[in-house]
This record gives structure tokens, sequence and C-alpha cells, in this order.
């Protein structure tokens, strides 16, 4: 603090100094010319060089460029302004105080640009993973992003810490004398972190898949350290503890190879034999042919007696498991079973009752009808 206040009575006493002026106009040209500079990076040199890494055989040149775009353009005009006051007669004591943060500057553009690059949406892990024919699980990356974005910021305050002159090793030291009582503290976090290693180790789900629980159901959209974020189907986001997630069964709908179609068609009791076995036939034969059909597990046979219909049993799957085309597929056939029935004249039951007395129900007469036959014997007095 003290260099800085001396460095401004330095230039206070200077106002009237006609060399100064002279300094100040040249070290804002300086400054004035790295900006003009960064314009034309922007504009010309940054797109140049991109368009040079998209013709080399590897794509990890260009997702580096991509990510120091916006460091770089940074570092334009923070070298200017470097330039521009080292240009200026402030003294040993300032210049070197101008140094040192300019040093500070230059490590957190680098921790910057390797912080973008180690984004969760970038797909650089990806390739090389494919370079060097590793299988990375899509649910790795969060962990692997956050994991490196840590280590980045750590190492980079470690470094910037040191430069200014703080003992590091002593900060270690304190840090190391109160890990027990943070290990208490942290008991319930320390918990979700190997919930989630258990569920990174299993793979029980992927981000984008469709799980359900008895806690949420609906589709992954991140894991950290700490927990689970899934976006359910009324778009509400549900947060999981990790630990929680690992101990509850868990239903991943996304990894069904075919997804399920059954139900009872119910026809009426006066269907006669014949017609309720060409239907049945039919109907078997119709779902054979489907193209989206899968025929591994078919059934269609006449099931039971119910209390109102005869019953039709149906239980076969869908080649798709997307819930849309699962309704479009599951839709045709039932069209294509409406168009059987109507052929054969066969009718839906729906739920009804018939009543049978032992004794007729006697007939009753009107005042008309007895007044037109008084002495017809057998009528109601």
């Amino acid at each position: 603090m003290v260099e800085v206040v001396s460095v401004i009575e330095g230039v206070y006493y200077r106002l009237y100094d006609y060399d100064l002026w002279i300094d100040l106009g040249v070290a804002t040209g300086i400054f004035l010319l790295f900006l003009l500079l960064r314009k034309i990076f922007t504009r010309y040199i940054f797109n140049l060089v991109l368009r040079i890494t998209k013709k080399t055989s590897t794509s990890v040149d260009e997702y580096i460029v991509t990510a120091y775009q916006k460091p770089m353009r940074a570092f334009i005009w923070i070298l200017g302004l470097y330039l521009a006051l080292m240009y200026l007669p402030l003294g040993v004591t300032a210049n070197h105080f101008i140094s040192q943060v300019f040093s500070s500057v230059i490590i957190i553009l680098i921790a910057w640009g390797l912080f973008i690059l180690t984004n969760t949406s970038s797909t650089w892990m990806e390739k090389i993973g494919e370079r060097f024919e590793l299988q990375i699980d899509r649910i790795l990356l969060p962990f692997i992003s956050k994991t490196l974005r840590f280590l980045i910021i750590a190492l980079a305050i470690t470094i910037i810490a040191e430069d200014w002159g703080y003992n590091i090793s002593s900060l270690v030291a304190g840090l190391g004398l109160g890990g027990l009582a943070f290990a208490l503290a942290a008991k319930d976090y320390v918990g979700n972190l190997f919930g989630g290693v258990v569920i990174l180790t299993e793979k029980p789900f992927s981000l984008g898949d469709w799980i359900k629980t008895p806690s949420v159901e609906g589709t992954v959209e991140d894991i950290t350290f700490r927990s689970t974020r899934v976006r359910t189907f009324a778009q509400a986001v549900v947060t999981l503890p990790n630990s929680t997630l690992a101990n509850e069964p868990i239903t991943n709908w996304s990894r069904m190879g075919k997804r399920r179609i059954t139900f009872h068609l119910g026809v009426e009791y006066g269907t006669p034999r014949e017609k309720l076995e060409k239907c049945v036939n039919d109907i078997r034969t119709m779902l054979e042919n489907h193209p989206e059909i899968h025929q591994e597990t078919l059934f269609v046979h006449f099931d039971r007696f119910n209390d109102s219909s005869l019953d039709i049993f149906l239980y076969f799957f869908t080649k798709t498991t997307n819930w849309g085309e699962w309704l479009r597929v599951k839709e045709d056939c039932n069209f294509k079973i409406m168009e059987i029935l109507e052929k054969e004249g066969v009718s839906v039951a729906f739920p009804s009752r018939s009543i049978y007395f032992e004794t007729p129900l006697e007939k009753k007469v009107d005042q008309d009808d007895k007044g037109a036959y008084p002495d017809e014997p057998g009528r109601p007095e």
C-alpha cells in the first residue's frame, strides 16, 4: 500500500513537468495501438489460425485455440497497458509492482483458458478417448471436468501466492491441523462423494437416460461430487444426494431393448366361436407381419370368460423404446385390431349385467284397461 501511495505522490509532483506529458502521450499511444491490434486479432488473425487448425488431422488444437480466444483478446490490451505503464518513469519500486501484477494476470489468463477447455460441454476428452481407443462414459465427463477445474484454480492460486511471497506450506499445515474437525463436519458430503463413486463405477445410468427410483422419475441432467440432478416429465428439477441414490433400486428405461404392450381385449358373449377364433388368428398374423413389432415374444390367445366379456389376451413388444414412437406403433396396432373386428362383425364388450327372474313379473294394468274389461277373469282389482 505504501508503494502505491509513493507512486501517486510522484505523479502528482510531476504534473507540471513537460516531459511527463510527452511520456503520457506516448504511453497512451502504445495502449491505443494494442487496442487496435486486439480488433485486428479478433477479426483476422484468430479466424486465420482457426482455419489452419481445422485442416489438421487432430481436433485437439482447434479446441485449444477456441478455448483461448477470450483470454488472448484480454491479454492483448493487458499487454498494451503493461508496456504503457512500464514506459512511464514511475521508478524501480513501481515497475517491480507492475511487473508482479502483470505476472499474476498472465497466470490467471492461462488458468482461464484451461478452465474453458475443461468445460463439460467440450468434447475434446471424448476425442482423445477415441484416438487412444479408451471408452469414456458421458457420466464421467462432469466428474473429470469439475476435478480438473478445481485443480486448475488451486494451482493458479498457489502459484500467485508463491509469487507474492506467501508461504503455502504453512497454510497447508494449518489445514492439516483442522482436518479432523473438517472431516467430521463434512461426513454427509463424504458419504455423497462415495455414493457418486459407486454410481460411476457401477454405471446404472448415464447422462440423458430416463430412470425411475422410489424418489424420482425423469431424465438425468448432471452428476456432481455431492448430488445428481434429474429433470422430471413435469419439467421440474429434482436434486438427489448421491448417497441416497446409490442405496435405491434404479430402473433405467433408456436401456430397454424393446418396449412392452399388453392388454385384454373383451368381446361380447354372443360372439360365435368361429368368429372369435378367426379374430384371434387374424390379430396374431397381423402382429407377426408388422414391421415394427418385435417377433421374439408375441402372444395372442383367447384367455378367459370374464364377467361381461370373452377376453383375448395380447402380449407383445415394439422394436422402438422411444415413448412417442411407441405410442404411434401402439395406435397403429389398435386401428388394425378394430379393422379385424369390424370385418368379422364382432363388437367390443362393455360392462353389463343380465338379471333373470324365476317367476314371471305380473303385468301392471292401468285404469283405462280395467274400465274397458271389467268382467275379464284374472284382472287384478
